[in-house]
């Protein structure tokens, strides 16, 4: 990467993500800061600003369960950079119970997974030549996805397993996009157990709160500045990286090409 480039962070206004900001505002990046919350965003700038020793960072409000705002955070960063060299799929949520959005999906699954497919493919010519990494979690060996039902029912829903099937989501939407667009360099990682803001409406807010054995969320934004910069021939294009920065060679068996393709079908129609 070279000094300048421009790098979209989602989910910045806290935790991971508005550590990565911070962390790519300093090696001089111009970094855009997208989060939901007017009041976070408010201190996320000035908290990149000063890591950015004074370079004024990109600010947008969108709210990720609303694809109108994705779509306005789109036309916003098409109006504004002509190319855009990293695009970070970040912002995440945990829904304590079902719920669905204005236009029609499952909280979990639009939040987490079907607006990042949506803003990734809106900017697909910005990114030509640049790379998308996304935020994902390391898969459970029972992990369930089902790409022809993306929004559940009320009667089973379970709050942690629609978590983790959104997060499934985002390992197989770096597969597809990877074999789909082969000039952006796409990849999922997992981050570790963070302590963020994840879950705050649920009991597992507790967990990622005071639980001793988490990682600050710096580690894990130093971790997806590496994937986000390193060079291009040591990684593999759609892989899924470990906290410890080396690519799973095993994944479930959820994660096959048909699974991806036929998950961006879907997300294709889920987001009209």
């Amino acid at each position: 990467m070279q000094d300048q480039d421009i790098v979209v962070v989602t989910g910045a206004s806290s935790g991971i993500g508005l550590a990565a900001a911070e962390q790519f505002a300093a090696r001089g990046s111009q970094v855009v800061v997208v989060g939901r919350s007017e009041q976070r965003l408010a201190v996320a700038q000035d908290r990149v600003r000063a890591a950015g020793q004074g370079r004024e960072p990109g600010l947008f409000r969108a709210d990720f369960e609303r694809l109108a705002d994705v779509r306005a955070l789109a036309q916003h960063l098409r109006d504004t950079y002509p190319k855009i060299d990293v695009l970070v799929n970040n912002a995440g949520q945990r829904v304590p119970a079902y719920r669905r959005t204005v236009d029609g999906n499952e909280a979990t699954m639009q939040a987490n997974h079907l607006g990042h497919f949506l803003l990734s493919g809106l900017l697909r010519e910005q990114l030509r030549g640049g790379r998308i990494t996304t935020t994902a979690v390391r898969p459970a060996p029972n992990v369930r996805l089902d790409p022809d039902d993306l929004t559940g029912s009320p009667q089973r829903y379970r709050s942690v397993p629609a978590y983790q099937s959104t997060k499934a989501a985002n390992v197989l939407f770096a597969m597809e996009a990877a074999r789909r667009w082969p000039d952006i360099l796409s990849v999922s990682f997992h981050p570790g157990l963070v302590r963020t803001n994840i879950g705050a409406d649920t009991p597992l807010r507790y967990f990622f709160r005071y639980a001793p054995f988490l990682t600050g969320p710096h580690t894990s934004a130093a971790r997806l500045l590496r994937l986000a910069t390193a060079a291009p021939g040591t990684l593999h294009n759609g892989g899924f990286y470990s906290d410890a920065g080396t690519r799973h060679q095993r994944l479930p068996a959820l994660f096959t090409a048909d699974n991806a393709a036929r998950l961006w079908a879907a997300s294709e129609q889920a987001v009209h």
